[in-house]
């Protein structure tokens, strides 16, 4: 037997570790990732169970309201996934939710106010300019936090609390607080809805594409192993997770696809196409919403980003060592810029998601943001230490934190101080906990 094609050191674990023991050794998979996805499966049963109990029916284990929660996590996920580089690096970014806010204010007078002269009422284009400019302003921004962090010296917590204090200020002058509405009903598109989502044929693609691409990646995964003859991941762990990845995907779209169109949706989208549908009887599925496969989209890109290229190992190599990683020819001041700027392009799709899914812009627009992005990435594992972190665990905390909130609005607690009070509590908690599994690896 070659050394590439022997077991991994994982799969050849000791076998008196038991059998759950040898099976994680095998598949290889992240004990942290169990656990987190363990935490939000108690919190989804906990809340069914309490809502059953309390009403009678099992309020959030439905497909309405797991679509409405991957809708809600969307934009909180996407800037997630950005926190978590400036928080490996040793960094804080105070300012996204006033981001959100200022760019959400601009992109809504620009496509109200500006553009219909400009080109047109209703023009084709009006939502490819107004998105455009809202990614370009938040990566624009990003970049001048970054800057100020680099190259003037000022402590990112002091430069993102101005940011998120001028910020918050300029988006109530765009419009003087007033809120601009309704916005492109094709922009409006990318906030979700019925329409905003792609449907039960489109969402078999999606699913069977992202199959494919599960697929693809473990077997290109093993031939890489082999190529750099690196020991190999047993053949039942690879089959294993690709059954398992494969699962969920499917999974998802068999719950999007049971949740149906309002009888009300019905009735007018057969009114305004000339159809003769029966609201009672007719079923037509939401799909995956856009918003969601945004975030798909994104997680998978910044999941590459950290994981595949020079500027992720750059990433943590600051995180790890600032110090050494500047002797070792980094220029971190730039890589500061560029992940600050990043982190601003990404604020910039949460703004276009979050007002396109209000169908308007208000002042007020991601107000507390930055604190559900911030916990979003401690709950998924990023040491605010620096150093540790990853794009899916982000992920995973922002469903816990949406999962926490609409949790108690199901069960009857829908006032905002009893939801701030269970996410500063799992806030802290999760910082505890890091800070357990932090000494007990060293």
């Amino acid at each position: 037997m070659t050394e590439a094609n022997r077991p991994s050191p994982a799969a050849n674990a000791d076998q008196s570790g038991g059998i759950i023991a040898r099976f994680l050794a095998g598949t290889e998979l992240d004990r942290r990732m169990l656990g987190m996805l363990g935490a939000l499966a108690l919190i989804w049963i906990g809340f069914h169970v309490y809502s059953y109990i309390s009403t009678g029916a099992g309020l959030f284990i439905t497909p309405r309201n797991l679509w409405n929660l991957s809708v809600q996590t969307a934009s909180i996920g996407i800037m997630a996934t950005g926190m978590v580089l400036v928080i490996v690096t040793r960094n804080i970014d105070l300012s996204v939710g006033s981001l959100i806010g200022v760019i959400g204010m601009i992109m809504g007078v620009l496509q109200v106010d500006f553009l219909p002269d400009a080109i047109g009422l209703g023009n084709p284009a009006t939502w490819v300019i107004t998105t455009a400019v809202g990614l370009l302003l938040g990566a624009i921004l990003g970049a001048f936090h970054g800057w100020l962090i680099a190259y003037r010296g000022i402590p990112s917590f002091i430069v993102t609390l101005g940011g998120m204090l001028v910020w918050r200020g300029a988006a109530f002058l765009v419009a003087d607080g007033k809120t601009v509405a309704p916005v492109d009903a094709t922009f409006a598109l990318l906030g979700g809805g019925p329409y905003g989502a792609v449907g039960s044929t489109g969402s078999w693609i999606v699913g069977i594409l992202g199959c494919i691409a599960i697929i693809w990646a473990i077997y290109s995964g093993r031939s890489a192993r082999i190529k750099h003859q690196i020991k190999l991941r047993p053949i039942w762990g690879d089959v294993f997770v690709t059954l398992l990845g494969c699962g969920a995907l499917i999974g998802a779209v068999l719950v999007v696809d049971a949740y149906p169109w309002p009888k009300g949706i019905v009735k007018d989208y057969a009114a305004a196409n000339g159809l003769t549908l029966d609201p009672e009887t007719t079923f037509i599925s939401h799909g995956f919403a856009i918003p969601v496969l945004i975030m798909a989209g994104v997680a998978i890109a910044m999941t590459i980003l950290m994981t595949r290229t020079r500027f992720g190992r750059y990433v943590f190599a600051i995180g790890g060592n600032p110090e050494a990683a500047s002797l070792a020819g980094i220029d971190t001041r730039w890589m500061t810029v560029k992940i600050f700027s990043l982190m601003g392009l990404l604020a910039g799709i949460s703004a276009v998601i979050s007002s396109a899914r209000l169908n308007s812009a208000t002042n007020a627009l991601g107000t507390l943001d930055e604190l559900y992005v911030i916990a979003a990435a401690v709950i998924g594992g990023t040491s605010l230490a620096g150093g540790i972190g990853t794009i899916y665990g982000a992920i995973i905390g922002a469903f816990i934190m949406a999962s926490l909130q609409t949790g108690m609005v199901l069960i009857g607690f829908g006032d905002g101080s009893y939801r701030s009070i269970v996410v500063g509590t799992a806030l802290v908690f999760a910082v505890y906990l890091d800070n357990l599994y932090n000494k007990a690896v060293k």
